[in-house]
């Protein structure tokens, strides 16, 4: 995914069952993606955020 800040960094997250760290996904019944645990960008412009539902829901 791209990150949703705008900086246009790509963003891979781990979804296998083995990997760590690993994100858990889940799509609704309107397509929507969910993610856990949050996505915290460690370098680069740093963002922190959740998807919930498909929307960006950022951390303070």
């Amino acid at each position: 995914m791209r990150c949703p800040c705008g900086c246009g960094d790509r963003i891979e997250l781990m979804v296998l069952e083995e990997a760590r760290p690993r994100w858990d996904v889940a799509i609704d019944d309107a397509g929507r993606p969910t993610l856990h645990p949050s996505v915290w960008r460690k370098s680069g412009c740093r963002s922190h955020f959740w998807v919930r539902r498909g929307r960006i829901h950022w951390c303070d």
